[in-house]
């Protein structure tokens, strides 16, 4: 196995979209990173159309609009953000860069977007806090240890977190056989540190790696709807639910008070066959209305994609392994120009598409590819 290059100290100039990344980025992970960070469940059929499903859709070009004073700015809880592209939790970053989470977060707060922190981060919160004050959210998976989670909460609280994501599209881990193959597992040095302290819960795997253990227990300890109705009713920040697809699941994330809702199939990495977000978001869309905003994630790799996205009903989105691919490559100066390439995409073809805000983006911005 060959070593793993160092970050680029610069990026070259050759580098002008996400997928200029990848190749960088994959000759700085070693295999075993590369499979966590890139692989999806079963035979990755989802994983390619999550990205697919954009090609749906045409944008039509419409001329001679008044584009004065145009702008990106989105209004979400109460606050203003420059521009509907934030970073989604991803998991032991520390596994792409050195500096792991505090890279990304330094190029949020420079970008002037919401990272959201996931509960599985290799960097302290404190830390992020500290050393890259910005607007962060913290992503959560329910723990059956309800004590060290209030300690977390409180945390999280007292160091400015503005919103909690919790993950429910994962009662168990999906069968994600590049990582498999690839026998991934957490190197030395690497780990959740944010959840030290908490009760040790049952493997989702077993210890061959090969599929997911229903007699562990685990499934028994996975939340209900009543379980998280609570959480949020006790929970002193906004909580959204991240992994919605369903209509129906929709509707009863607003019935609870879910703040907001994320469309989001895990990134293909829980299971194969199931719809992509951008199938999925009008229906959620309508299932809401205008009651709380739907954000969405999976996929996306250019401005136009964003675009579609909005105009299918979306306050805002989420990127993920974009983003990863930046971090990887560069650390944070990674970040931050895969953050301006998708933002200057977006604002090149509101432009062209003769939208100047995102009220502006509506669906009958979009005709049929096919």
């Amino acid at each position: 196995m060959t070593t793993p290059l160092a970050p680029l100290s610069q990026i070259p100039a050759e580098i002008v979209t996400v997928a200029d990344y990848i190749s960088y980025a994959q000759a700085r992970m070693t295999p075993q990173a590369w499979a966590y960070l890139t692989g999806g469940a079963a035979d990755e059929r989802l994983l390619h159309r999550n990205e697919s499903a954009y090609q749906r859709y045409q944008i039509w070009p419409r001329v001679l609009r008044d584009l004065t004073a145009a702008h990106t700015r989105v209004s979400l809880l109460g606050k203003e953000y420059a521009y509907p592209i934030f970073l989604a939790p991803v998991a032991y970053q520390r596994l792409a860069h050195p500096e792991g989470e505090l890279a990304t977060a330094l190029a949020a707060a420079a970008m002037q977007t919401p990272f959201v922190v996931s509960m599985q981060s290799s960097t302290d919160l404190a830390v992020l806090a500290a050393q890259a004050p910005g607007p962060q959210w913290l992503q959560w998976y329910w723990q059956p240890d309800q004590q060290a989670s209030a300690r977390l909460l409180t945390q999280a609280v007292q160091l400015g977190v503005e919103a909690i994501v919790l993950t429910v599209d994962a009662p168990v881990n999906g069968v994600r056989n590049r990582e498999q193959r690839a026998q991934f597992c957490l190197p030395a040095g690497v780990e959740a540190v944010n959840l030290r302290g908490f009760a040790p819960q049952p493997a989702l795997v077993s210890q061959a790696g090969q599929s997911p253990l229903f007699g562990t227990g685990f499934l028994q300890t996975a939340p209900t709807w009543a379980q998280v109705a609570e959480f949020i009713q006790d929970c002193p920040l906004p909580v959204f639910l991240k992994g919605i697809l369903h209509p129906g699941d929709a509707r009863q994330a607003l019935e609870i008070g879910a703040a907001g809702i994320v469309v989001s199939n895990h990134g293909g990495r829980v299971l194969d066959t199931a719809p992509t977000p951008l199938q999925a978001l009008p229906a959620v869309v309508q299932a809401v209305g205008a009651s709380i905003p739907v954000l969405v994630d999976g996929g996306i790799r250019r401005g136009t994609d964003v675009f579609i996205a909005l105009a299918l009903g979306a306050k805002a989105v989420l990127i993920g392994r974009p983003y990863m691919y930046g971090l990887a490559a560069a650390g944070a100066a990674g970040v931050a120009h895969v953050l301006h390439i998708l933002r200057t995409e977006l604002e090149v073809t509101m432009a062209l598409a003769g939208c100047h805000n995102l009220d502006a983006i509506q669906r009958d911005c979009l005709g049929d590819a096919y």
